[in-house]
């Protein structure tokens, strides 16, 4: 693979994507790019921050209008014209594909695999694990019950599933979408994120 790379990883609630991600990025000498997209985005769009943050990776009812090339694409005056939603994912959308074409980096969540699917040396993940390790992992992160843990893992992933479904316009998880599927229980995130740089062939950035 050329010295320039990206991963994206897709990513199950209580899998561990967002831990995976930050070692992949630290293995290979790289960003890791999750809450942080919010803020540069925020700095890029003029959008406030609190927003981006109240509309990231949701797509809520008022947001499922048709979205013409236009406007998905016209740049941030054309994005003046979309529900909230729609323009907190133009203004992610930029980001990402900026990002990806400036640096190697890891992108977590937020469509990355459907924005940068056209795009040279990116490698796109999906990671997902068994239910009850889910549950497991969430009460131990978020020190919850575990019915509140069960909760939390249906509505994220519902909320993943309906954004993505809307604005990549494709099924979340589907294994078309991506170059490599792993489930996580069973192997230390250590383990994974060296299964995942061995597959993409990535080389830390001197």
């Amino acid at each position: 693979m050329d010295q320039h790379f990206v991963i994206t990883i897709g990513r199950e609630y209580g899998s561990g994507g967002r831990e995976i991600g930050r070692l992949i990025a630290e293995k290979l000498n790289v960003k890791c790019y999750d809450k942080e997209l919010l803020a540069l985005a925020a700095q890029e769009s003029g959008i406030c921050h609190e927003v981006l943050e109240n509309h990231d990776e949701k797509a809520s009812v008022a947001s499922l209008l048709p979205m013409s090339p236009g406007m998905a694409f016209g740049g941030v005056s054309a994005g003046l014209q979309m529900p909230m939603n729609q323009r907190v994912f133009l203004a992610q959308f930029e980001v990402i594909t900026r990002l990806a074409r400036q640096e190697s980096c890891v992108i977590v969540g937020r469509c990355g695999d459907y924005i940068l699917r056209e795009m040279e040396h990116v490698t796109h993940v999906f990671l997902y694990a068994a239910p009850e390790k889910r549950i497991q992992r969430i009460m131990r992160i978020e020190n919850v019950e575990e019915d509140k843990a069960r909760e939390m893992i249906r509505k994220t992933d519902k909320q993943r599933r309906s954004y993505y479904n809307f604005f990549a316009d494709g099924n979340w998880g589907l294994r078309s979408n991506y170059d490599l599927m792993l489930r996580t229980d069973g192997h230390t995130p250590q383990e994974i994120a060296d299964m995942i740089i061995a597959f993409a062939g990535a080389k830390p950035v001197e």
